[in-house]
């Protein structure tokens, strides 16, 4: 579907300084201008309704009605009516062709945040969240990047399942401190944790049992992401590659210091994250 330009497109530096911040920033100034202004756009959208989904204080309605109306706006962006604050994504959809599905999906899940407290999914409502909040990124971000169809969603679905899962596994206390445990039913079972209350399986004196069960699945999909890009399909691929080694360090990490309490959050220091771009051949 076609997107006209009838609204002024938002300034490239207010969604780049949203995505300073980010883990990801270093990865996504690699790309070329144009491709680099469309990655800012999605990742500030990202933030709009991420914030939506963790506001402290919002009631839950208010929550939903806020979802409901980025789900008008967006409907509207696509229907070549767009909406002010839709404007800086006018130019990256058109261009780059984003699929108005992903957006929504991406929406879906911040709303599955919203309407329970998620504490202990099975693993097929964890791989779901992860398809909404992750993959759905990613297949915005396969068609910035170039690739073709198969060989992007493919990759996609690997990395962006990767990526939350080391979130999920890096942000245990945080998470815990809102109410919410993402860890699987299935990895606590495995290592007989028979609570669900956040605060009590993150001081579970099993939990790193719990957390390498997790650990195992992120390898899976960081290996099935590899193995795509080695491949040398079409596309800018330095950015999702950098993306796959930083956090596959970051789980390493937290693998050799394991998760048992007190945490450190894993980071990646400049000096690691130089010989990374080196190592992997990112630098021009």
């Amino acid at each position: 579907m076609t997107v006209t330009m009838n609204a002024p497109e938002q300034p490239a530096a207010n969604t780049e300084q949203q995505a300073s911040g980010s883990s990801f920033y270093t990865a996504m100034r690699l790309l070329p201008p144009l491709e680099r202004t469309a990655i800012f756009a999605v990742y500030a959208f990202c933030r709009e309704v991420d914030d939506i989904a963790d506001e402290p204080g919002m009631p839950i309605p208010q929550r939903q009605t806020e979802l409901d109306a980025w789900r008008a706006d967006l409907a509207a962006l696509y229907a070549g009516t767009p909406p002010e604050r839709t404007s800086y994504l006018v130019e990256p959809v058109r261009r780059f062709g984003l699929r108005l599905d992903d957006f929504l999906a991406i929406v879906d899940g911040m709303e599955m945040d919203v309407v329970e407290t998620i504490r202990a999914p099975d693993y097929p409502k964890l791989d779901l969240y992860c398809e909404r909040v992750a993959t759905a990124v990613g297949r915005l971000s396969v068609c910035i990047f170039g690739m073709d169809e198969q060989p992007g969603r493919d990759l996609a679905h690997h990395l962006g399942r990767g990526l939350q899962l080391t979130n999920i596994l890096r942000d245990l206390d945080e998470d815990a401190a809102m109410g919410r445990l993402y860890m699987p039913a299935e990895a606590l079972a495995a290592a007989g944790i028979d609570t669900t209350e956040p605060t009590a399986v993150v001081n579970h004196p099993n939990i790193d049992t719990a957390c390498r069960w997790v650990a195992v699945k992120a390898h899976e999909h960081y290996r099935a992401a590899d193995a795509i890009m080695q491949r040398r399909p079409k596309g800018k691929l330095r950015t999702p590659r950098l993306m796959s080694a930083v956090y596959g360090q970051i789980l390493s990490k937290m693998e050799a210091a394991g998760w048992k309490p007190p945490r450190a959050r894993a980071r990646i220091g400049k000096v690691q994250l130089i010989w990374t771009l080196l190592r992997h051949g990112l630098v021009e």
